[in-house]
């Protein structure tokens, strides 16, 4: 009997996840040693790989600047706030970055790969669906974090 393709990723498992993606995402997490990462999958690789960190003293601007406006992306935010109480707070974002001018099969591809993804990733408190800028507006995640 033979099991062929198991252990492959498919289109309904979604792609592979590096090492290097789960461990970047720990030192985000944990360390606090990037402000944000931008992930891209590695069609060659069948897996979800880091494009790019950014360092804790970046801001927002410069994270909205790393997604590329014609391909898929996905990327976690470390926003950090002051409540009202003046209670310093951390929340970590995950979005699917998927502009509505990106290829369909990136699209798909994306799409079909970010539940498998998403599960790696430990301690995310909000996830947003983004296909323009405007969905990724820094008042946005001040109003999910409040």
């Amino acid at each position: 009997m033979s099991f062929r393709g198991l252990g492959k990723p498919n289109a309904t498992s979604g792609m592979g996840v590096a090492d290097q993606s789960k461990t970047t995402y720990h030192e985000l997490q944990r360390k606090k040693t990037h402000r944000y990462v931008v992930f891209k999958i590695d069609e060659l690789k069948n897996q979800v790989v880091v494009e790019k960190t950014g360092n804790p003293a970046e801001c927002y601007d410069d994270f909205l600047a790393s997604l590329p406006d014609n391909d898929c992306r996905y990327a976690v935010y470390d926003f950090d706030f002051v409540t009202s109480e003046n209670c310093q707070k951390s929340k970590i974002f995950f979005v699917a970055w998927s502009p509505s001018t990106s290829r369909i099969r990136a699209k798909m591809l994306y799409a079909t790969s970010k539940e498998r993804f998403r599960r790696e990733l430990q301690g995310i408190h909000y996830e947003i669906q983004a296909t323009d800028p405007t969905e990724v507006d820094l008042d946005v995640l001040r109003e999910r974090a409040y």
